[in-house]
């Protein structure tokens, strides 16, 4: 099966045309095979992309198999593809799983492209939710932005989240599971954040999770748009106005291609 890599800020992807999937196969046991660090290419998730449509369309699976509305990041990796193959120009539409995204190009330089997402309206769900973990009880902020998200608030990065971000991720209170940033704020227009992400864990960055984070910390006073995002692997910057669309400026970069045996 033929497939491109690319990388958001660092949370890579694999993408797949729909014409290039072998009929039959299980996407969920692809994902699982192909995303694998070690016995596989190697990614946080696999995409389909149909440039055949309407519209263009993908849909995203996580690195365990399981289903993903939305990325932010892997939706920017999807749109600097449909641009390189020529199916798209400037302004780009996209169906995903949350519903139908608008991107535009910015700045492209061969195959490192510089693209404005609107994320559409996050919904802040429990501003302030105390929530029971094994560790005691934590003060948390959920929400939607295309997909569950939970933003711890800290001081620091030094407790450990990973394993928290893990408790949190199964966590009873999140039947469907959630994805958790652990937010930092700088200053009132930066923040840095660590991403555990539902169904793939610890990455790089994340665009939904981003939004999920600028939105909490928005919505509980600790920051002001615009707001850069300081992730691991480089900032992303987000605008939002209250009670309207939020907009994320980040990177995508192609950076390989080829076939996967299986």
């Amino acid at each position: 099966m033929k497939f491109i890599k690319a990388h958001g800020a660092g949370n890579d992807f694999l993408l797949t045309w729909t014409r290039d999937v072998p009929p039959g196969v299980d996407p969920a046991e692809i994902a699982k095979a192909i995303c694998h660090r070690n016995l596989g290419i190697g990614a946080d998730g696999w995409m389909q992309v149909d440039a055949w449509g309407d519209l263009p369309a993908i849909e995203l699976w996580n690195s365990d198999g399981s289903r993903s509305e939305i990325s932010g990041n892997g939706t920017r990796c999807a749109a600097a593809l449909l641009i390189a193959a020529g199916h798209a120009g400037d302004e780009i539409r996209i169906r995903t799983g949350a519903g139908l995204k608008h991107l535009s190009l910015m700045e492209r330089d061969s195959n490192s492209f510089l693209l404005l997402m609107n994320m559409g309206r996050p919904v802040i769900e429990e501003p302030r939710l105390l929530l029971p973990l094994a560790d005691g009880d934590r003060e948390v902020t959920t929400l939607n932005a295309g997909n569950p998200q939970c933003a711890l608030f800290v001081n620091e990065f030094a407790l450990d989240w990973r394993k928290l971000g893990r408790e949190i991720e199964w966590h009873p209170r999140f039947p469907a599971r959630t994805n958790v940033s652990f937010v930092r704020v700088s200053d009132d227009h930066t923040i840095d954040v660590r991403f555990w992400e539902r169904g793939a864990g610890e990455t790089q960055s994340s665009g939904t999770g981003s939004t999920g984070a600028v939105a909490a910390a928005i919505a509980r006073g600790l920051v002001k748009s615009p707001v850069t995002v300081r992730t691991p692997a480089g900032p992303l910057f987000i605008e939002w106005e209250e009670g309207g669309d939020l907009f994320l400026t980040g990177p995508a970069r192609i950076i390989a291609e080829g076939e996967f045996y299986g």
